[in-house]
């Protein structure tokens, strides 16, 4: 019986692998390259939505007549609406198309962020930040399924890394962002210039997306096969948004999910509260000088996430030499995230804790920015490989499995972000901090298991992994 570590030697099979991958062909580079720019730059939007927003915390809270805890809340809420979204948007985009799912929801980014900015109430803020939150729950389920679209086996990490270099530079230089309008201008302003970027990326979409489902993937393809007509009608179907959960009976997804957790709760512990404890500690009250303490830990992204694509490719290109082109070693790719897993992700956040307690002044401060700047490159050593290795094992259902993988990571850190602040009063700096290096290391150790184990893992119950050929 041929196993995955049987090398696939009848003609036949190598010709299959042969032909599919020459579906990634179809387009040029060049025009790769600019899809690739545009769902990167997609990926930027979510991010930045929740990014302009975290330093004006203190200026809506007084112009709402609210307190911070009670709008920090709204960042959960939108963390909690971007996961529903992006299940909805990727069952969607396997039917109808991934262009369909941009040209929905980007418009709904413009309307949500236009009603944030003329909010009056904190419901009516809430309301609005949910409709933006739904408007760019697409960007990071969608864009890595086109990814996977578009490149091959060997090459979908490095673009996978470039994807997450853009899409997690958001949250860095969203907040300088945000800390200017918040500090210079208003909180509102940031927020309609928001709206004009959803619009704008709408027109984007319009005039240079193609569509990069493979032939004959999409359902609504199916139907038009299955009609006597030769028209293409448009027809509406309704879909369950939550079947792609089903894909969570796997245990080796189930684990994947809990690493990513563990990686990204170190950087919202150290950025979501940086006005209550870098500013407080070091006596910074301008908003836009809490913004750019982001800018490191974006440095750090667009460092770490193409580096450890290149490298999770390097894995995999070095497992097929070594068993053969035709055999699958998919745990290969997460190799490339033991590294960062291990020493940077927890030692920054646990570092930062320190420093923040013990080390007073200009040079703490410093210390701290280096601390942002090494688990802006840890968390992309480890997220980069996981999502590429996600759409590896389940390539089929690329964007399904990215959306319902961050849909209920994304839960989770709506429950975590609301905890922070709580967790900052009641254990101080330090023992919050402790608490999330403690997660990362935990992290490191069900990454290890996985890879050694996910193989069998997977032959426990099979709910559609992708074959050799069809990788």
């Amino acid at each position: 019986m041929t196993t995955e570590t049987t090398p696939l030697l009848r003609d036949a099979e190598t010709a299959a692998v042969e032909d599919h991958e020459a579906i990634y062909d179809r387009f040029s580079t060049a025009t790769k390259r600019t899809i690739l720019i545009l769902v990167s730059w997609s990926a930027i939007l979510p991010m930045f939505a929740s990014g302009t927003f975290i330093p004006s915390i203190p200026q809506i809270a007084k112009d709402l007549k609210s307190d911070a805890q009670t709008i920090t809340m709204a960042v959960s809420l939108s963390i909690f609406c971007a996961a529903s979204g992006s299940l909805v948007a990727a069952v969607y985009a396997a039917f109808y198309g991934r262009r369909a799912a941009y040209l929905v929801g980007t418009p709904l980014l413009f309307l949500g962020s236009m009603g944030v900015a003329f909010s009056r109430s904190v419901p009516e803020m809430m309301v609005f930040r949910c409709v933006q939150a739904l408007g760019t729950s697409g960007g990071m389920s969608v864009g890595g399924a086109i990814i996977g679209d578009i490149y091959k086996l060997t090459e979908r990490g490095t673009a996978m890394g470039v994807f997450f270099g853009a899409s997690l530079f958001g949250p860095s230089l969203a907040p300088l962002v945000g800390g200017w309008g918040a500090h210079y201008a208003s909180w509102r302003l940031t927020q309609f210039c928001l709206g004009l970027a959803g619009l704008f990326t709408c027109l984007l979409m319009f005039f240079f997306l193609p569509e990069t489902s493979h032939p004959g993937s999409r359902g609504i393809e199916k139907v038009w096969a299955a009609s006597d007509s030769d028209k293409k009608p448009f027809k509406w179907v309704w879909l369950n948004p939550l079947s792609s959960l089903r894909l969570m009976r796997s245990p080796v997804l189930l684990l994947m999910v809990f690493v990513s957790f563990c990686a990204l709760l170190t950087d919202f512990v150290m950025l979501v509260p940086l006005a209550y404890t870098i500013g407080e500690r070091y006596n910074i009250s301008n908003e836009f000088i809490i913004g750019a303490c982001f800018l490191p830990t974006g440095l750090g992204n667009t460092i770490g996430a193409p580096l450890a694509g290149r490298l999770s490719d390097l894995y995999v290109i070095r497992a097929r030499e070594k068993y053969g082109k035709n055999t699958w070693h998919p745990e290969e790719r997460l190799r490339a995230a033991i590294l960062g897993a291990l020493i940077p992700l927890p030692l920054s956040v646990l570092g930062s804790g320190l420093i923040t307690t013990f080390v007073p002044g200009p040079i703490g401060l410093t210390l701290n920015l280096l601390c942002f700047f090494a688990n802006g490159v840890a968390v992309d050593l480890v997220l980069t490989p996981i999502s590429a290795y996600c759409v590896d094992i389940l390539h089929s259902r690329s964007a399904e499995v990215m959306a319902c993988t961050m849909a209920i990571r994304s839960i989770i850190l709506s429950v975590g972000t609301a905890l922070i602040i709580p967790g900052i009063h009641t254990i101080g700096v330090l023992g919050t901090d402790g608490v999330a290096a403690g997660l990362a290391w935990i992290g490191f150790i069900v990454l290890m298991f996985a890879i050694k184990k996910g193989p069998a893992m997977r032959e426990w119950l099979d709910v559609g992994y992708t074959k050799a050929k069809e990788a």
